[in-house]
Formats: structure tokens, C-alpha cells, sequence
């Protein structure tokens, strides 16, 4: 009722070693880029390790080797994708979405809020994080691709880092 026999219980133990010691592995192989703050693609494939681990973990018709080729393949995969997504523009538009404005000069674009489906009280929050009381005093809020909001308290001389934000005049 509690387990079949020992012996399951040691190959779980054997092999998720062995498959987690592979995996962190190939991570650190494959380089910071495979373990940075996520879009959508980097969940898909954090997702896909994780049901790869479980099943070579759990599953006696997966062997260890399997496992680890499974691994192997979900990095390498990432690795192409963002090689591709650094060479060329439109791979990366399809991979990554674009930043947001969400508020400009104290202005919240309402439009943008909707169509990113982020509240004002989001927006607050984000200004409140950011060390800020007053939404006015706010140059630009900015939804990154990776869902995190990015403050922008005053304009430089140079608005350089906002020239790929949809949306961000001068």
C-alpha cells in the first residue's frame, strides 16, 4: 500500500540524483541566458524540465539515459531559439513580446492597461516599490517582456533606454 518494494524506492532515489546532478549540469553549461528572468517561452521550457525530471524520477519505462538525452534536447532547443532570437529581429518578436508603456508623465494609457489586462492599483504598486508617492512625478512606467513593471522616475538628457518601448515618444 506504501510502496511496492524497496527496491523502487532506491531507484527513485539513484536516479533523481543522478537526473538533478544532469540537469544542473546542462544548465550551467548551457549559461545564465537558460535560468534569466522568464517570458513565455523560458516557462514552456522550465515547464517541459520539470515534467521531464517527474517522469524520469516516477516512470520505470524511462531510463536514466533517456532522461538525461530529454534534457539535453530542452536545452539545446533554448539555446537555438535565443541564438536565433539575438541574430534576428523577427525570431525575437515572435519569442519575446515587446515593453509596454503604461504610463507616461503621470498619465496612465488606459488603452495600453486593457490590452495587457494590468490594473491601475498595478501601476500604484509599482510607483509605491519604486520609493515614489506621486504618480505625476513619475517619467514612465514601462510592463517588460517578462511581466515585471520597470519605474522610470525622471527623464535624463537622454531617453535612450526607452527607444524599444511601444508607445514611448520623446
Amino acid at each position: 500500500m506504501f510502496f511496492d518494494s524497496g527496491t523502487v524506492l532506491v531507484r527513485t532515489v539513484v536516479v533523481g540524483t543522478l537526473a538533478y546532478l544532469a540537469l544542473v549540469a546542462l544548465l550551467r553549461l548551457a549559461g545564465k541566458r537558460t535560468l534569466s528572468k522568464w517570458n513565455a517561452f523560458d516557462l514552456v521550457v522550465t515547464v517541459a524540465f520539470g515534467s521531464t525530471l517527474a517522469t524520469a524520477l516516477l516512470s520505470k519505462d524511462t531510463s536514466l539515459a533517456q532522461g538525461v538525452v530529454a534534457f539535453a534536447l530542452l536545452v539545446g532547443l533554448q539555446w537555438v531559439i535565443t541564438r536565433l532570437s539575438v541574430r534576428y529581429g523577427v525570431f525575437q518578436r515572435w519569442v519575446k513580446a515587446e515593453p509596454r508603456l503604461l504610463s507616461l508623465r503621470g498619465q496612465l494609457r488606459h488603452d495600453a492597461l486593457r490590452a495587457e489586462r494590468v490594473s491601475e492599483s498595478e501601476v500604484r504598486a509599482a510607483v509605491r516599490a519604486h520609493g515614489s508617492t506621486a504618480l505625476e512625478d513619475i517619467e514612465a512606467v514601462v510592463l517588460e517582456t517578462d511581466g515585471t513593471f520597470s519605474v522610470i522616475g525622471q527623464r535624463g538628457s537622454s531617453a535612450s533606454a526607452m527607444s524599444d518601448v511601444q508607445g514611448y515618444c520623446q
